[in-house]
C-alpha cells in the first residue's frame, strides 16, 4: 500500500534524505519547505518526478491538502540558524504544529512530529530515557527552539486525547550526515570545515562535555519504522555512543589534517554538558538501532562537505 506523504521542512537536511527513502519506495511525496535552512537542491533529483510535488510554503500559514501521512519536520534545528529569528523559531514550533495537527484531524492523516533532545535541556539525570522530563531554561537564549518543541509536544498528545489525531513524536538526537550546511554551527559540519580550511578546530570549553552522534541514513530509518509502528511515542533516536566534544575534534582532524591545532572558547550559555539517549524503548517497539559508527560515518560527510566547499 501506498501513501500520499506531506513533508514539511522536505529541502532540509533530514527531510530530504527522508524523501530520498520514501520516493524509492514507490510512495506519493508533496515536499513543504520555506527556504529557511532548507536547499531547492537537496531535491532538485526529483524535481519533474510524476510522484514528487515542490511547495513554497510557511508552516505558520495553514494549508489545505489530501494526504495520508504527515512527516512534520519543519523547524530550523541548529542555534546559529534558531537564534537568528527566536520569536519565529517558537511560531513554526507552535502554529506549524497546530496548522499541521488541524490538517491531520480534517484528512484523518497521521503525524509524525520531529521532536528533540533538546526538551531534556541541560539534563540532571544520565543518560536520558523518554521517562525524564527535563531541565530547560524558560528564559535562556536556546529556550525559543526548547520550549517550542516542548508545546509541539504538548499539543500532539492533546490531540490524541481530544480528537483521536494518530501521533508519532520522536526526539532526535544529534545526527550528521551529507546535506548538513556548512555554516549552521552544528558540532560536527564546524569541524569539519575548520578542517578542511585549514583552520584550528575551535572548542568550547574544555572539550569535555559529551554528546552522541547518529548517522542521518541510521536516523531516518528509525523515524519511518515508529511511522509504520503502533507506537504513539515519545521515543529517542539516536545513537547511544557517547563521545566528548575533543574526541570527535580528533577523529574529524586525524581524517583531514593530523598537524591542525585545537583552540578552546568559552562555554555557550546553557550549552548542556551531556546528551545521550536511552533507546530502549526504539528496541523493544521499532526493532530499531543504530547500525552505523561514528567512523564510519565521517568518512561521507567529509567527501560532501570536500565537494561541497570545492564548488564555492
Amino acid at each position: 500500500m501506498t501513501f500520499r506523504n506531506l513533508v514539511t521542512g522536505g529541502a532540509g537536511f533530514l527531510g530530504s534524505h527522508l524523501i530520498d527513502r520514501l520516493m524509492e519506495a514507490g510512495e506519493e511525496v508533496i515536499c513543504v519547505d520555506n527556504y529557511f535552512t532548507g536547499r531547492k537542491d537537496n531535491v532538485r533529483h526529483w524535481i519533474g518526478h510524476p510522484n514528487f510535488e515542490l511547495i513554497r510554503h510557511d508552516v505558520t500559514d495553514p494549508l489545505r491538502l489530501e494526504v495520508d501521512r504527515i512527516w512534520h519536520l519543519a523547524c530550523p534545528a541548529s542555534p546559529v540558524h534558531y537564534q537568528f529569528n527566536p520569536i519565529k523559531t517558537a511560531k513554526t514550533s507552535f502554529l506549524g504544529t497546530y496548522n499541521m495537527l488541524g490538517l491531520a484531524r480534517r484528512v484523518g492523516a497521521r503525524l509524525l512530529l520531529a521532536s528533540t533532545s533538546e526538551v531534556y535541556g541541560d539534563p540532571e539525570v544520565h543518560p536520558q530515557p523518554e521517562s525524564y522530563r527535563g531541565c530547560v531554561n524558560t528564559i535562556g537564549i536556546r529556550s525559543c527552539y526548547d520550549e517550542g518543541k516542548r508545546i509541539a509536544e504538548t499539543l500532539c498528545f492533546d490531540y490524541q486525547r481530544r480528537h483521536g489525531t494518530e501521533i508519532r513524536v520522536m526526539r532526535i538526537f544529534n545526527t550528521y550526515g551529507p546535506r548538513m550546511l556548512p555554516d549552521d554551527g552544528r558540532v560536527v559540519s564546524n569541524f569539519i570545515v575548520q578542517a578542511l580550511q585549514g583552520q584550528p578546530l575551535t572548542l568550547y570549553g574544555e572539550g569535555s562535555q559529551t554528546r552522541s552522534f547518529c548517522y542521518v541514513d541510521d536516523l531516518i530509518a528509525g523515524m519511518m519504522a515508529l511511522m509504520n509502528g503502533n507506537h504513539s511515542g515519545p521515543i529517542n533516536i539516536g545513537n547511544p555512543g557517547e563521545f566528548t566534544i575533543r574526541q570527535l575534534a580528533e577523529l574529524v582532524r586525524d581524517r583531514i589534517d593530523p598537524s591542525l591545532p585545537l583552540t578552546t572558547q568559552p562555554l555557550p550559555q546553557d550549552d548542556p554538558l551531556q546528551r545521550q539517549p536511552v533507546i530502549d524503548l526504539a528496541r523493544r517497539e521499532l526493532g530499531w538501532e543504530p547500525k552505523v559508527s561514528l567512523a564510519e560515518g565521517l568518512e561521507p560527510t567529509i567527501a560532501y562537505f570536500r565537494e561541497r566547499l570545492a564548488q564555492g
